[in-house]
């Protein structure tokens, strides 16, 4: 096996949280090329629980309208600074589609070669924007993209593995959204974020509790794939039925050990909420606050909106707004996508 072609990653993977360093070294990465998102007030005081002020931190508005924007560029861009030559054959990622487009983006703006996997039911608006970004997608089954996702490797396929979430610097990029929301608002009580694969919120919880302990991180999911909550339960990373929904960005069977084990200490609980809940969620925040949130970004809000996560100020990571339209036409004439 070439060295090119060898898996990049021991087989037991542990983190550790990320250290503080790496986040605001993440941040000076990032700085003129992330967009400082904008923290917003939830303009639906009539829906809002009793003493709950409600925040939207609007990661939907990077150029590749998520998130994944901050921990695809800060991986690549760390790994041209201290490995150039490790990036002459490229990168590439396995992804439901937000990764897709984030490292698209970053290795088009870096000039890396990018290759990535999507599952062959992405949303057309995903696969798109990949495609804009000049990577041409490669489509299959949703089975055997987690058993790639489980093996960083596959024949034929060269260059760098970056992980859509299992990645200290993919999460430190991440963890630049604790700063912003430390700067923008000192008085923080909660902060909702959703559960893919954990690097989400696993980066900001790891700046969290370096910089103030005492706020409470919460997970959202969706009940039609909900295994983080599940194994908070069980005490272990557990299997749970999994459904596809319009949620296209966050769920699964189950929850990846090495992000379970990370998680323990930095995320104080889960919070699952119906695909009705979420599409009613996404409406609310569509046509008060007109921002366009995609299904597992509105999983915060409707979680917030239980009460579950307690009162005061709460922070919502809107983290992306790539939805297909029929599915947004299907929300705003108050139904819920299938």
């Amino acid at each position: 096996m070439a060295p090119s072609d060898a898996p990049v990653d021991p087989p037991n993977l542990h983190w550790d949280p990320v250290p503080l360093a790496d986040v605001r070294a993440a941040q000076d990465r990032l700085r003129g090329v992330a967009v400082r998102t904008p923290l917003v007030r939830f303009d639906a005081d009539d829906v809002v629980p009793a003493r709950l002020d409600l925040l939207l931190k609007l990661e939907c508005l990077q150029p590749v309208r998520s998130f994944k924007l901050r921990g695809a560029y800060n991986a690549v861009a760390k790994l041209a600074e201290s490995d150039p030559a490790a990036l002459t054959e490229g990168v590439w990622t396995v992804s439901s589609g937000n990764m897709a487009q984030a490292l698209a983006w970053s290795a088009r703006a870096l000039g890396v070669p990018c290759t990535v996997y999507v599952p062959d039911s992405v949303p057309q608006a995903k696969l798109a924007n990949v495609l804009r970004y000049g990577t041409t997608p490669v489509e299959m089954p949703f089975a055997e993209l987690l058993t790639l996702l489980h093996a960083r490797h596959r024949e034929g396929t060269r260059g760098r593995f970056v992980s859509p979430f299992s990645d200290p610097d993919v999460m430190a990029g991440s963890g630049t959204i604790s700063l912003e929301l430390l700067e923008d608002l000192s008085e923080i009580d909660a902060i909702v974020a959703p559960w893919g694969g954990g690097g989400l919120i696993c980066g900001i919880a790891s700046a969290i509790k370096a910089l103030r302990p005492g706020i409470r991180i919460y997970a959202s999911e969706v009940d039609t794939a909900a295994p983080f909550a599940a194994s908070l339960a069980g005490g272990r990373p557990v299997e749970v039925p999994f459904a596809p929904s319009f949620v296209d960005g966050i769920g699964a069977a189950s929850t990846w050990p090495e992000m379970f084990e990370l998680s323990q200490g930095l995320v104080d609980g889960a919070i699952v909420v119906s695909r009705e809940q979420t599409a009613a969620a996404a409406r609310l925040v569509i046509e008060r606050n007109r921002v366009i949130a995609e299904g597992a970004a509105a999983t915060a809000v409707a979680a917030a909106l239980t009460g579950q996560a307690g009162i005061g100020r709460i922070a919502c990571v809107v983290s992306g707004g790539n939805i297909d339209t029929k599915n947004l036409v299907t929300i705003l004439e108050g139904g819920t996508p299938a």
